[in-house]
Parts: C-alpha cells; sequence; structure tokens
C-alpha cells in the first residue's frame, strides 16, 4: 500500500530550519563548531546570582529562583542558556560514544561529526503556561501548618517553608485562585493537615487541571489514617459542599476528584479517583485532535509548545522525501494517553502503542475513537515484555504489505527507557528511524543513547546494527525554568 504523507507548513523560521536539514543539507554542521560557543558573561553572572539568594530575599523570590530560576532574565537570555546547556549534554554524549568506540578497538561503525544541534525553538505561551500543577501543604512562614504552595528548602535538611505562589510567573491564575480555596477549606477544617506520615493528619497537596476552555479540574489527596469509611464521608461531604455552594464556587469547577490513601504516590488501580462532583474527563485540542484527560492522565503541561513538540516529532519521523525509507509502521513506545501517535497517524499506515499505565491506555483508545482514527491500536504492560512478542508480527506485516521498516518513536519519564527495551530496539532490524523524546538527558537517557549507537556489544546483547545520531532539536516547553524537552533523530 503506497502511503501519502502531507507536507506540512513550516510553522516558523525553526520549523522551515528542521525541514531543511531532513531534506535537503542533512545534517552538515560539525559538533565541534557547536561547541565552541560560550554564553556571554553578562548571561553567566546573571545565572550565578539566581543561585546567591540571601536571608534579606523575600520568601517570594526565594520561591521563584527554586521554581523557575530564570525568571530575573530575558526570555531571549533565557534561551540562550538552555541552548548551551543542551548543546553541552550532547558533546558529552558525542564524546562518551567516541571513547566507547575507541576502547572496544571497533571500526567506525557510525559518524557522529554531522551531529548537529538546531537553535531551540521557543514556546508560544511563555507566561501562566501550565494546565496542571500540584500544591503542597506544610508549614508556612508564619508557622501555619495548614499553608498551601511550594517547598523552599529540604526535607533533608529540615528547613521546608512552603509558600504561597501567587507570584509564579508559570501558574495561571485559575490555579492559584484553587490553591488560595483549598487552603482557606482546610483551615477551616478540624482534620490536621498530613506533613509526616507516621505523625498523622490528613488533607494533603491538591492537584488542579485545566485546558484551553477554562474547564477546571480538581484532585485532592487525602490520607484516612485511622478514620472509618462513614467519617471520611462526612469531610468528602464538606469539601464538595464548600467549592459548589461555599466560598471555593468562585472556582467554578468543572471536576472535583477525591483519593485516599496512605502512600506518598498511588494509581487509580491501587487507590481510585473518587469522583465527588461534575464530569468525569475535561478535554483539550491539539492540532485539531481532541483528547480525553483524566485525572492521573499524562498530557504535557505546556499545550501550545506541546504542538511544537509533535510537529517537530512528526517532522524527524516522516520527513517528505524519504517516506519510502520509514515503512508503513510507527511504534510508539511509552505512549501515555495516545497523543503523538494520534498525531502522527495520518502519516502512516498503523500506528502501535505501548504503555505500562491500564487507565492511559484506556484514554488512548478512547481517545483514538474520539478523532475517528482508525488505524491506532494500543497495547497495556511492560515495553520490555510486549516489543520481543510484537515484533515478528509487525515484521511479516511490513513485508506483506511491502513496507520498508518501521519508525519508532519513545517519550519515556525521566528514569529512561528499560534496557531490554533499548536492546529490542536495537536488535530490530525493521527499525531504521528511531526519535527520542527527553526531558532529562543529562539523566538515564544518556545511557539508552549510548546503547543505541554503540557498537555491537555481545555481552550486552546488543547485537544489532548500531544507531547514527543525526539531529538534535530543544523545545522550550518550560519558560523561566532550566528544563526544556529535547528530540533528538537516530538512523541506520
Amino acid at each position: 500500500m503506497a502511503l501519502t504523507v502531507p507536507c506540512m507548513k513550516p510553522v516558523n523560521t525553526f520549523q522551515r530550519q528542521l525541514q531543511g536539514f531532513l531534506w535537503k543539507s542533512f545534517f552538515c554542521i560539525s559538533t565541534v563548531d557547536i561547541f565552541k560557543v560560550k554564553p556571554p558573561k553578562k548571561i553567566r553572572r546573571k545565572k550565578q546570582n539566581m543561585k546567591a539568594f540571601d536571608e534579606s530575599m523575600s520568601w517570594e523570590d526565594r520561591l521563584a529562583d527554586a521554581v523557575t530560576p530564570l525568571w530575573r532574565l530575558s526570555y531571549d537570555e533565557q534561551l540562550h542558556i538552555k541552548q548551551q546547556n543542551q548543546e553541552n549534554i550532547l558533546k558529552q554524549f558525542s564524546s562518551q560514544l567516541s571513547h566507547l568506540i575507541l576502547a572496544q578497538q571497533s571500526p567506525v561503525v557510525n559518524d557522529t561529526s554531522g551531529f548537529s544541534v538546531l537553535p531551540i525553538m521557543p514556546s508560544p505561551v511563555r507566561d501562566f503556561y501550565r494546565n496542571k500543577s500540584t500544591f503542597s501543604v506544610n508549614k508556612g512562614v508564619d508557622g501555619n501548618p495548614k499553608t498551601v504552595g511550594f517547598y523552599v528548602g529540604t526535607g533533608r535538611d529540615r528547613n521546608i517553608i512552603c509558600v504561597n505562589g501567587d507570584h509564579l510567573l508559570n501558574m495561571p491564575e485559575k490555579h492559584k485562585q484553587v490553591a488560595r480555596c483549598y487552603q482557606e477549606f482546610i483551615r477551616l477544617s478540624p482534620l490536621d493537615s498530613c506533613l509526616l506520615f507516621h505523625k498523622g493528619g490528613h488533607w494533603r497537596e491538591v492537584t488542579v487541571r485545566t485546558n484551553a476552555k477554562g474547564h477546571t479540574m480538581v484532585i485532592v489527596y487525602f490520607h484516612p489514617q485511622t478514620l472509618v469509611p462513614e467519617e471520611i464521608a462526612i469531610h468528602k461531604q464538606a469539601l464538595v459542599d464548600y467549592f459548589t455552594k461555599g466560598p471555593g464556587a468562585i472556582c467554578e469547577l468543572y471536576s472535583l476528584f477525591f483519593q485516599e490513601t496512605s502512600m506518598t504516590r498511588c494509581d487509580h488501580e491501587e487507590s481510585p479517583y473518587q469522583l465527588l462532583y461534575g464530569q468525569a474527563h475535561i478535554h483539550e485540542e491539539l492540532l485539531s485532535f481532541k483528547f480525553r484527560i483524566s485525572p492521573d492522565a499524562f498530557f504535557q503541561v505546556n499545550t501550545a509548545a506541546a504542538e511544537v513538540l509533535f510537529t517537530v516529532a512528526r517532522e524527524m519521523c516522516f520527513p517528505e522525501g524519504v517516506a519510502d525509507r520509514v515503512g508503513g509502521t510507527l511504534l510508539d513506545v511509552c505512549c501515555g494517553t495516545g497523543a503523538i501517535g494520534i498525531t502522527l497517524s495520518p502519516a502512516v499506515e498503523q500506528v502501535v502503542g505501548v504503555e505500562l499505565v491500564p487507565q492511559a491506555v484506556e484514554d488512548a483508545r478512547h481517545n483514538a475513537a474520539l478523532n475517528g482514527v482508525l488505524n491506532c491500536q494500543f497495547l497495556a504492560g511492560k515495553a520490555e515484555v510486549i516489543l520481543p512478542r510484537i515484533f515478528p508480527q509487525l515484521s511479516s506485516s511490513e513485508e506483506g504489505s511491502g513496507g520498508g521498516g518501521m519508525a519508532a518513536l519513545v517519550n519515556p519519564a525521566r528514569a529512561g527507557l528499560h534496557y531490554r527495551v533499548v536492546r529490542a530496539l536495537r536488535n530490530q532490524p525493521d527499525v531504521r528511524r528511531l526519535v527520542y523524546v527527553s526531558c532529562k538527558p543529562d539523566g538515564e537517557a544518556m545511557r539508552n543513547f549510548i546503547e543505541l549507537c554503540c557498537p555491537p556489544d555481545p555481552q550486552k546483547k546488543l547485537t544489532g546494527e548500531a544507531f547514527t545520531p543525526r539531529v538534535a532539536v530543544p523545545i522550550d516547553m518550560f519558560p523561566h525554568t532550566e528544563h526544556c524537552e529535547l528530540v533528538l533523530l537516530f538512523e541506520r
């Protein structure tokens, strides 16, 4: 079956530059030249000053420096710092890979001299962009243990202070409003807040999710301690009354969820999210596709920047002119609720998504049906177990349809991919192109990069042909912070 890959209109200068790299010059910038650039002294001084806060600083400024450490800089300066950070990380990757090849006395299995880092793509929205925020509960500056905000200090040093986040540039007003109301509610409640599990208390964090339409979902976390269900029901009703009939009604909640658990974190299967009021989901739109968002669903926190990310991922997986090399299958590993796979579905014959969290897979299937997408299937389970099982049938499907292989897209959590997942991808010859999306490339993801590109290593069961890194694109998903998303293209 012949595939027709639509030519996407470049969304901006950066998009045109990416297309130029993939379609014409094909990665001709030297990594050595890229990493000679140093940030101006003015910016280095500012960054150093941000970390050197002292007792004379207000608590608000201390919190801003902790949560949004680049907030004092202009946006151009922020982007410059992030560009340098990502280039330095990828320089380490290139250096480690070169040393490994030399140490193993291996013939050159790939050439990284053309590995390029494109200029960072800015976020279309720079302030108040977060669609999800989680507020903690702890002692405030005035000593009140029922303060809702964000931490300054650490538990290890026993100097945690919970500071109100009303001044933070990345938080929308609706999130701040819910936090203020939740603080008022728990201060009115006869139950204590839960600061340390072994010391009792009940009221814990609150998570706020919003969408472009202004719908607001709130999830309240509660430690039951020794309360019986009948007692908990009284406080749940008080929570509902406060946010629907009392002062909290100003928040105009679309959904109110409640999760009671004695664990620091748990999913829906371990302790169900109880819908106390409103709708079970909110919906968001990305690149003309609609997505259902559950209480614990993963969704990029910056919706506008996510559209940039998905567009870059699509261009890397299916650039115009090389579609025949990709084939008809996209393997979406760590697919979450299916957002990337579904947005890429028009450009490919089939999408196979793999995700560990069953609730996320349920959302992904619903999202495919919601958008009338019929060429996506989503599988629940560990990728290291599922991939070896499905590769044989995917390979035979590719041969039968005349496809030229598979493209893989991986978007793992900060912990990176399980080494068996990397091994399965590396040892599957039909995977010719792999796009890796990482929010922390200097962490465990670096190990993944090395294992994908190193010489064959029978001892580690990495017997497949090595991938070659081609191009990396930083995307500013988190303005005012030092973090960004990095999208890397590997080929073989």
